[in-house]
């Protein structure tokens, strides 16, 4: 048995193309079942809906054989253990610093004032600040982040950016880009080796449709 993570949403959406190109069907939707392991027209396959900070941690330990994730939870979770053979080219998004329409960002870095930063991307916001020498206060949130700087709780926040709607509903602007955001196949090593060929098989059906040798 194969067993690939996914979360439910817009990666699970746009994974179904790759499956497809792989031979490989779900046959239920998410959206409208509870159940958490879904069958696919390959006996041999399924998939179980995990959230989407999870999945490298279902595949590091061996609850999954393979799962699809987004790079900035890779650098949260770290990526010991896995094996990342593909960039999918799925889910783009961008990971971005935005402040209160009105608050000089600029001036504030320049004068080297100390931050406050609200993110649940704590790796990629230290590492970003680390590098251009901001000193920075960390606060650790996990949704609804663009609350942060209207209630004064932070200067600023560093989170994931599509369309830029949503900050712009709340005057909120996007001052810096750190980095841009894609999902990958991670592949949990033993299985690779355990399982070779059927894991292969799936992975160069990925490939083939992404248009690689």
């Amino acid at each position: 048995m194969i067993t690939l993570a996914l979360s439910k949403g817009r990666i699970f959406d746009e994974t179904l193309p790759l499956l497809k190109a792989a031979g490989i069907e779900v046959l239920d939707d998410p959206d409208q079942t509870r159940k958490l392991i879904l069958a696919t027209n390959q006996p041999e396959v399924r998939v179980v809906l995990v959230r989407a900070t999870d999945v490298p941690t279902y595949v590091q330990y061996g609850g999954a054989d393979l799962g699809i994730t987004g790079l900035d939870t890779l650098i949260e979770h770290g990526s010991d253990g896995l094996y990342q053979p593909l960039d999918l080219q799925i889910a783009k998004c961008r990971v971005s610093v935005a402040v209160r329409e009105g608050y000089d960002y600029a001036a504030a870095v320049r004068q080297g004032a100390r931050l406050r930063v609200a993110t649940k991307y704590v790796a990629i916001a230290r590492e970003f600040f680390a590098a251009k020498g901001v000193h920075v206060d960390l606060i650790k949130l996990y949704g609804s982040m663009e609350l942060a700087p209207l209630t004064g709780l932070a200067d600023a926040i560093v989170d994931l950016v599509s369309t830029g709607n949503t900050l712009k509903a709340n005057h909120l602007v996007e001052v810096e880009r750190i980095m841009d955001i894609s999902s990958r196949l991670v592949v949990n090593q033993a299985a690779l080796k355990l399982k070779r060929e059927p894991i292969r098989k799936i992975i160069d059906a990925f490939g083939k449709a992404l248009g690689q040798p």
